[in-house]
């Protein structure tokens, strides 16, 4: 199948307005860029700055933004509760305005948005979800709520285990947190209708790719097929041409720095680190000698910890508010990835080939560092005190020994490399991502 010159096929994006859905949306778009393909990004109003501060190089073209009210007061803190609340009301409403204002051939959705695929059905339109977790996540979700597989009765014991195809034995601790008790009720019956819409959805596009997570795509084939176009980064970390110079002053830094000497810390733009945390992590680098650039906010105190200071004040380290992540993990200074394990950074230090120390918080994070650590093989796990719960000087030197010199280290290193060079395959013309893509734009081009 294919279009004609004087045919262009319209693709409505629905994204929520978070940067992890949005980043990943716009990355997609500009993947599937074709000439007679055009493209129209939805989100809610409160959107746009997030939008406007995006980086030139992920703007996808041809693209047009459109924005819908979410029915929130301007007042209102907007925290995550009362967001999917207030849409699950008045979202299908407000977005079939714009869906009626042009011929859509097809609507992509974000996850944990079940409203959205309810509009599609209603006018008619065949409906993709762009999934942007793991396979992992969305096999644990989709057994779980459609009960294909056993799971414990209870999630109250973390450590019980859970067997599940294509998977390592797994605890509960492991599963993502929106299963759990502590997620509350409201994020539970959000899962129950997501996974329901799935019944309507014509495809699920996968941020990840074949070769990283085979068997889990093998595993879900005879229930919901998952179709991997990833890796979703820019395409100067699949080996293009970088047309952008590496310019701010935290580039610049790392240009002075010996070859893989350099630790990098971030753990995304949601979590807050304490200040015991920030000072476990200072303190261990201190006592190791070790090179640092780290990601902290400035609405953070945490960034004020005397240890911390005093070695930046040394030029021990370098502390940002926000960087460019892709170019850092990128960089040749880089040696190791200290992440809360978000899937876009899961997928940016794998492509980027860098060894990680996984320390997860919430959602998916637990699941996607037993990926990076038991199942891609490229990192080790931190983790707090089993007594008091803090997070030791002792357990962080651990871990950045165990992934710079420690005896398994090369093999991290080596296993980093191999997944960097099959993502680059993934996406170059035959390749596993390559392919899906093209038979995705073949299924939705306007004939």
């Amino acid at each position: 199948m294919g279009s004609t010159e004087s045919q262009e096929t319209h693709v409505l994006l629905v994204a929520l307005p978070y940067q992890g859905h949005l980043k990943p949306m716009l990355k997609f778009a500009k993947l599937l860029s074709r000439p007679n393909l055009h493209f129209t990004l939805a989100t809610t109003e409160q959107a746009r700055d997030l939008l406007s501060t995006a980086e030139e190089d992920e703007q996808p073209s041809p693209v047009d933004l459109v924005f819908f009210p979410d029915g929130l007061p301007k007042d209102d803190p907007r925290d995550a509760d009362s967001l999917i609340v207030s849409l699950r009301n008045v979202g299908a409403k407000n977005l079939s305005k714009i869906v009626e204002s042009k011929r859509f051939s097809c609507i992509i959705t974000v996850p944990f948005a079940p409203w959205i695929p309810g509009v599609a059905a209603a006018y008619n339109i065949p409906c993709a979800l762009l999934w942007i977790e793991a396979c992992a996540a969305f096999s644990v979700y989709y057994r779980y709520y459609m009960k294909t597989n056993t799971f414990p009765d209870s999630f109250e014991d973390l450590t019980q285990t859970v067997e599940l195809p294509g998977l390592p034995l797994l605890e509960v601790g492991d599963l993502p947190s929106f299963l759990l008790p502590s997620a509350g009720s409201h994020l539970n019956n959000l899962m129950v209708d997501f996974v329901e819409c799935l019944r309507t959805v014509k495809w699920v596009l996968v941020n990840s790719f074949y070769e990283l997570e085979s068997e889990i795509i093998c595993s879900m084939s005879e229930l919901k097929p998952l179709i991997p176009i990833g890796p979703l980064v820019s395409p100067f970390l699949l080996g293009a041409e970088d047309k952008t110079p590496n310019t701010g002053e935290c580039m610049e830094w790392l240009d002075k720095q010996a070859r893989s000497s350099v630790v990098y810390i971030s753990f995304g733009s949601l979590i807050k680190s304490s200040e015991s945390q920030v000072e476990s992590i200072a303190t261990a680098l201190r006592n190791r000698g070790v090179s640092f650039l780290w990601v902290i906010r400035p609405k953070e105190r945490a960034q004020n910890v005397d240890v911390l200071q005093e070695m930046v004040q040394e030029g021990q380290g370098v502390v940002i508010e926000w960087g460019p992540q892709e170019r850092i993990l990128s960089h040749a200074a880089i040696s190791c990835f200290v992440t809360h394990c978000g899937w876009n950074s899961t997928i940016e230090t794998v492509v980027s080939g860098v060894p990680v120390v996984a320390y997860p918080s919430w959602i998916d994070q637990p699941l996607d560092a037993r990926l990076l650590v038991d199942v891609f093989g490229m990192g080790v796990r931190m983790r707090n005190d089993a007594v008091d719960g803090e997070l030791n000087v002792a357990e962080v030197e651990r871990c950045i020994e165990a992934v710079t010199e420690g005896p398994a280290a090369e093999d991290m290193r080596r296993r980093a490399t191999e997944l960097k060079n099959a993502a680059r395959s993934a996406l170059e013309p035959g390749g596993s991502s390559a392919r899906n893509v093209d038979l995705f734009i073949a299924d939705i081009t306007v004939t």
